[in-house]
């Protein structure tokens, strides 16, 4: 089965619940090790545009934050699960939620 690596960033106070649902809706799994993945502080930068309404910030102000980007793996059959999973558990408007084609020989 292919499978994805995923890429999501998140500020510091929903970390927590963000890896919760990423390993509920079944990625993090690797051999026989579950609730896989890393972290670490990255600096985020964003402009609300008008319409948005955002987590954090003001709209038409530049904004700078600390967050933390998390990396897990999944299945690609696993990853609109987990894509819903994240989303629900985000705070942001937008989450940027990547997955990438792992090539394992």
């Amino acid at each position: 089965m292919p499978r994805l690596k995923i890429e999501v960033t998140v500020p510091e106070s929903h970390v927590a619940a963000v890896i919760d649902a990423l390993h509920e809706a079944g990625a993090g799994r690797v051999g026989q090790y579950a609730r896989c993945s890393s972290g670490w502080q990255v600096t985020g930068t964003w402009l609300p545009l008008p319409g948005s309404q955002p987590y954090d910030g003001q709209v038409g102000v530049v904004q700078h934050a600390e967050e933390c980007r998390i990396e897990s793996v999944c299945d690609v059959d696993q990853a609109r699960a987990v894509q819903q999973a994240v989303r629900a558990a985000h705070p942001y408007e937008e989450p940027v939620i990547r997955f990438l084609p792992l090539h394992e020989p």
